[in-house]
């Protein structure tokens, strides 16, 4: 044995403690983009048995690791090279903790004494600094005993209280720190128990339960707080034992399938603005809620909150009151409110009257007929709801497989039209309403449910921000079918200069051949102009599991300036 064998058999060094920190805690998988410092990281985990997704850009490694959080309930791990691609990934971070998914930014960065001297070494930058206002929490480590600590304490951060985001800055002359290897193996930290329960006083779990009964027009809102607590079954026991009509947020559809039949979502401005009590599950009252305000909730203007009263259910007692007044918050895990309410409603609750709920149904059954209509218009160029019928069906013959969706008319017109059956299936751009997240996100579900069907419905500019991941996609052959609508531009395709030089601004080169980049990889690539020839290529791709690009070709005059909220979009003053 030479005196380096026999070195190698008695220490470690910073690699390998890593490694074996994150495998200790449950960990098998990074997305990541090797370069310098991590490139031998990546090479050594992989040869250690993990997982090593490589992407193309580090935003979408980011946000794979992002969504991989939301869908496993543990934390995503992305690794990044240092400054430019800290900053890239750093986007993903900001995300994941404003969702409140669970995820840790590992990136390589610069030397301390050279970065606080401002010395100039390569890629130079106080990265923690910058990460610090940016997500849950940010640690830095600076030697190799310290790893194990470094990593448990980056774990615990992202999924207790309220998940988030969790940056790690690991310099490089801290991976080929050596030491003894019973001094690292003693320093490596299985977390425990890293999101206890909180279970919910009494006393407000009592106040819940009188103002429920007080309701005339109760209404339950399901947010992706709910869908991420794994709360499922105490969720689907309460709806169901208290007969309230429920409306999922987005993230949350699946939770209770959406043709149940107290899911109002098709009467969804009828019911907001008649409720009387809101109760809150894992739901904010930000702007995806008109902040529990103005005309959607019945007041008579933008900023008078409305007259219902509300239940609110979050992990964080901060979140009650910010927006307007909440008569009875229930602070807590979403699955121990959830039992303890349970628990205090028994068996015998009085449903909400045939008045309220009856209701609901009118509206819903005319909504629905109308939508009915809509769907079965065969026209060519297809419309967004013809091509969204067929995703329909898709979802509905396979409610294993998972739904990401993101665009502005495209993300939209889904959330209505494409009904989902099973929990955290559906993926989407969250509460930042940020487009780009389309490739990273179905990476993650393709790789973390272990081979499921992804079905990935992106409007055309929407696939602009993470297009070039579908070689990722191609790479390591992933069942993925994404699916571009495609109307020649930002919103619709038919904006004209009225200079009559360059192209408008919100404006694609016409009649783009998406198909060809997926073909470009060894994917299958083709082109639907008909909801028959949408139907027969998702159809394929779904039941061969082989990476599949549909180039959807969608009326050019179809969709409206921002999708639905226009609203937020400043416009200049009409001229009379």
């Amino acid at each position: 044995m030479t005196s380096d064998t026999t070195e190698q058999a008695t220490t470690t060094d910073g690699f390998h403690l890593v490694i074996d920190s994150l495998k200790l805690n449950g960990i098998d998988t990074i997305y990541a983009l090797p370069g310098i410092p991590i490139t031998d990281f990546l090479r050594m985990a992989q040869a250690e048995g993990m997982k090593v997704i490589s992407f193309r850009h580090e935003q979408h490694a980011g946000n794979a690791a992002a969504a991989a959080g939301f869908i496993t309930g543990r934390p995503g791990i992305c690794f990044t090279v240092s400054a430019p691609g800290f900053l890239n990934g750093l986007t993903a971070l900001a995300n994941a903790t404003t969702n409140c998914f669970p995820m840790i930014l590992v990136s390589g960065s610069s030397e301390r004494e050279i970065v606080d001297l401002q010395q100039g070494d390569y890629e130079e930058m106080d990265q923690l600094a910058i990460a610090k206002p940016l997500c849950k929490a940010a640690f830095r480590v600076l030697h190799a005993e310290d790893i194990g600590v470094g990593i448990a304490r980056a774990i615990r951060a992202a999924v207790s209280g309220r998940p988030g985001g969790v940056y790690l800055d690991l310099p490089a002359k801290l991976f080929a720190q050596s030491i003894s290897r019973q001094a690292g193996e003693q320093s490596l930290v299985k977390v425990v128990d890293p999101a206890p329960r909180q279970i919910p006083a009494p006393e407000a779990v009592s106040r819940a339960v009188e103002l429920l009964k007080s309701a005339k027009k109760p209404l339950v809102i399901l947010g992706k707080g709910a869908a991420y607590a794994r709360a499922d079954e105490e969720i689907r026991t309460f709806v169901e034992r208290t007969g309230v009509p429920y409306l999922p947020m987005s993230m949350a559809k699946g939770l209770l399938a959406d043709t149940h039949p107290q899911c109002a979502s098709a009467a969804r401005s009828f019911v907001l603005a008649e409720a009387d009590v809101v109760m809150l599950v894992g739901a904010r009252l930000n702007w995806l809620l008109s902040h529990g305000k103005g005309k959607t909730w019945g007041a008579a203007s933008a900023k008078e909150p409305t007259k219902a009263k509300f239940i609110q259910l979050d992990i964080s007692p901060t979140e009650a009151d910010s927006n307007v007044a909440v008569a009875a918050p229930v602070i807590g895990d979403i699955g121990s409110c959830m039992a303890a309410l349970n628990a205090a409603i028994g068996t015998g609750f009085a449903k909400p009257g045939a008045e309220w709920t009856g209701a609901i149904a009118e509206r819903k059954d005319r909504n629905l007929t109308k939508m009915a209509e809509t769907l079965a218009k065969n026209s060519s160029p297809m419309s967004f709801q013809s091509a969204l019928g067929i995703v329909r069906e898709k979802m509905r013959e396979r409610p294993d497989a998972y739904l990401v969706n993101e665009g502005a008319n495209t993300l939209d017109f889904a959330r209505s039209i494409v009904d989902m059956y099973e929990p955290r299936k559906r993926l989407d751009v969250g509460t930042w309403g940020i487009m780009g997240i389309g490739m990273g996100y179905a990476v993650a579900a393709a790789v973390e449910s272990k081979g499921k069907p992804v079905v990935a419905v992106c409007g055309d500019s929407a696939f602009g921000f993470s297009g070039m991941e579908v070689e990722t996609i191609c790479r390591y052959n992933l069942p993925v079918c994404v699916v571009v609508f495609n109307n020649n531009g930002i919103y619709r395709g038919t904006d004209v200069n009225p200079r009559g030089t360059e192209v408008a601004p919100t404006v694609f080169v016409k009649d783009a051949k998406y198909e060809l980049l997926m073909q470009a990889f060894g994917g299958h690539g083709v082109r639907a102009e008909t909801p028959q020839e949408l139907k027969a290529a998702i159809d394929e791709a779904v039941a061969s599991g082989r990476p599949t690009l549909v180039n959807a070709i969608i009326d050019e005059t179809a969709g409206t300036e921002s999708g639905r909220i226009t609203n937020l979009n400043p416009a200049a003053a009409k001229k009379k």
